[in-house]
């Protein structure tokens, strides 16, 4: 979404991120038990050099629900992962990063194909960030560069990675002028050419890789269901080595979900499947900041009254708060309490439509979410799994954490 990948575009689309690797205390013994129990049922112990140490065994991408890490290079705490009992895991590369060295010591990279040698399945998503300059046309320099930016990745990761996506929210990573033109669709079916040809000619590991483009955005809006769109849906339809699309539902309201799924899918072939890399209530969270907190919040933890949302949150990031008053602050707000079980209704939609291939959820707050917090900042970090930056952290060795969200993660492996 546009709050969050403009600041991160500039040349790498990178933050630093405090990695607290504590649990809160208040998860509890017996919680923890079920926690373990859960994750032994995907991860097997193997023998390494010296020690053992943990393979996963994960799922194929039929309906699966894993973790995103987005393009965080400071990001690659596997603990999270088997806290969640997570089997995928998805993030994207910023191609200008080609630029600045090896590909595969790239830190999203590094940590992907880390993934992949642990047994995880994985998603990459190709980022082509143009906020500030148009999108490059046929025969330009610029596409000259985003093809050779391409050439350096491609080797490094087809047939590492299981799913790659050509694309990472292109109808938001570039000019306003850009976005409903022609020349959009061209760049980005060149890629998927060079990406499809590359898969072709470099022989059969190759084929582990499946191929998407991704990813639509704001398609419960009328005003982004355009021309541009449903020429991209079309090539996604008629590309046989394509396995479908990429969407990203950042929602304003529940019901709006639904919107997505009623455009793309009689697009899409009917062996073809979507992915959903990242999906959130985020816009309806930004409608509640300049909320009054309740009553029995501010009388349990001795706040004025009238004291607002976002007050609460930023004090939480100046001084974050223990799980339990997370938990309250969280449960005590009904915007938030209503929608609680959010991360199980959206899976199980998307399940329900038999079409599902991989979705993934945002596995924890980073730097960017809670930077200069204030009353018009978009709340990203309520939508995390994990939360360092505004839960204490406990005992038990990984961060605080949004408490539904986690526990119904879990469920839903």
């Amino acid at each position: 979404m546009e709050d969050r990948t403009k600041p991160r575009s500039a040349a790498t689309g990178r933050f630093s991120r405090r990695r607290v690797l504590q649990l809160s205390g208040s998860l509890g013994i017996a919680a923890l038990s079920a926690a373990g129990s859960a994750v032994t049922a995907s991860y097997a112990t193997t023998p390494g050099p010296g020690r053992n140490t943990s393979r996963v065994s994960a799922p194929p991408p039929r309906g699966a629900l894993g973790t995103n890490f987005n393009g965080d290079p400071d990001w690659a705490n596997f603990a999270e992962l088997q806290a969640l009992s997570a089997t995928w895991l998805r993030g994207f590369f910023a191609m200008p990063d080609a630029d600045h060295g090896a590909v595969a010591g790239q830190p999203v990279i590094r940590t992907l194909l880390a993934a992949g040698a642990r047994g995880y399945r994985t998603v990459l998503s190709l980022k082509f960030p143009y906020f500030t300059e148009p999108v490059p046309t046929p025969g330009s320099p610029a596409m000259a560069t985003a093809l050779r930016r391409l050439a350096d990745a491609l080797p490094v990761v087809m047939g590492k990675v299981d799913i790659l996506v050509v694309g990472n929210e292109p109808f938001i990573e570039c000019l306003a002028n850009d976005r409903d033109t022609n020349q959009l669709n061209v760049f980005y079916e060149t890629m998927a050419r060079h990406v499809i040809a590359y898969r072709e000619q470099n022989g059969s590991p190759n084929r582990k890789t499946t191929l998407y483009m991704g990813a639509l955005n704001h398609l419960d809006l009328p005003a982004w269901r355009t021309a541009a769109t449903d020429r991209w849906m079309a090539y996604v339809r008629g590309t046989p080595a394509l396995d479908g699309v990429d969407i990203h539902p950042h929602l304003p309201d529940v019901a709006a979900g639904q919107a997505y799924l009623d455009y793309i899918l009689p697009r899409l072939r009917s062996d073809q499947t979507f992915l959903a890399t990242e999906f959130s209530l985020v816009l309806f969270w930004r409608k509640h900041p300049r909320d009054p907190v309740s009553r029995e919040f501010t009388a349990r933890y001795g706040l004025p009254s009238g004291t607002l949302v976002w007050q609460v949150i930023k004090d939480a990031i100046q001084h974050p708060f223990s799980q339990q008053k997370w938990n309250d602050f969280l449960s005590m707000s009904p915007w938030f309490a209503n929608n609680r079980d959010f991360l199980r209704d959206q899976v199980e939609k998307f399940r329900a439509t038999g079409r599902l291939a991989v979705a993934t959820y945002g596995v924890t707050q980073d730097a960017a979410m809670v930077s200069h917090f204030g009353p018009d900042s978009t709340p990203w970090l309520l939508d995390s799994l994990f939360c360092p930056y505004t839960v204490q952290s406990g005992a038990h060795g990984l961060p605080g954490r949004t408490l539904p969200w986690t526990e119904e993660f879990r469920a839903l492996q």
